[in-house]
């Protein structure tokens, strides 16, 4: 394995990051931030509690996944899609440098930025509520399984996509839209049964209880299941990339 291109590949990506800090971190966090004082002050004085957790804490698992899938996907779009953009892709995928190993460079920098990014919201949660996490490792694994799956979900687009604005459909009219869907501000508890089943067929359902039972130890799934559902998209997402690399699909041509 080509350690000199990966680390190439991901430190010229990670430095894009303080070229752009304020879009990079900047942005998100002071959104987040606004979503807090929205939504667990407004809100929250009107809500008490859900299942034992006080409202405004109870919504910090859902806004850090929010965060972290807009922001892996936008970053492993954009990083790749630049170069095919530039077309200095042609350069890369000729180099003695291995499908594996750029995917490795690109997705681990778009990884690396969310979870910083995670872990700073993480922090700033702490400026508005307060609130205790219950398996500290648990959270660390969600957020970096989560971090590098939709990180690989991300690639895919930024190939997928042949032009600027199909960068951004999928996260702003489908991920992001799920992720309100997906609980990030209540529990699916509190909707007609019926719903709730419709609910369970939004996969970012499974990503936020998981994420929230390692924070408090309740959940709307059972947490074995939210783990598999999202081991299950990361190897959905490795099969994508594998193909594409396989078929050459809108990089060869």
């Amino acid at each position: 394995m080509n350690l000199y291109a990966i680390r190439a590949i991901y430190l010229f990506e990670l430095a894009r990051t303080w070229r752009t800090l304020m879009q990079s971190i900047a942005t998100p966090v002071i959104s987040t931030s606004l979503y807090f004082v929205v939504f667990g002050s407004a809100i929250g004085s009107s809500i008490v509690q859900i299942q034992g957790v006080s409202y405004a804490a109870f919504i910090v698992p859902g806004l850090i996944m929010l965060a972290l899938l807009t922001e892996s996907i936008s970053n492993a779009a954009f990083g790749i899609y630049m170069p095919k953009y530039s077309g200095t892709i042609y350069e890369l995928l000729s180099a003695p440098v291995s499908y594996m190993e750029i995917v490795i460079g690109y997705v681990g920098a778009a990884a690396t930025k969310s979870v910083i990014l995670g872990l700073i919201i993480l922090l700033t949660a702490r400026l508005f509520v307060s609130f205790e996490i219950v398996h500290p490792l648990w959270m660390l694994t969600f957020l970096l399984l989560t971090a590098i799956t939709f990180s690989l979900f991300g690639f895919i687009i930024g190939i997928w996509a042949d032009g600027w604005e199909k960068l951004q459909i999928v996260p702003a009219l489908i991920v992001t839209p799920l992720a309100f869907l997906g609980g990030s501000f209540y529990s699916i508890d509190m909707l007609p049964p019926l719903w709730q089943k419709i609910t369970l067929l939004n996969p970012v359902v499974y990503l936020i209880s998981g994420f929230r039972w390692s924070f408090y130890g309740v959940a709307d799934v059972d947490v074995g299941i939210s783990l598999g559902m999202t081991l299950g998209f990361l190897l959905l997402c490795l099969a994508g990339v594998w193909w594409i690399f396989r078929t050459g699909y809108r990089i060869r041509h």
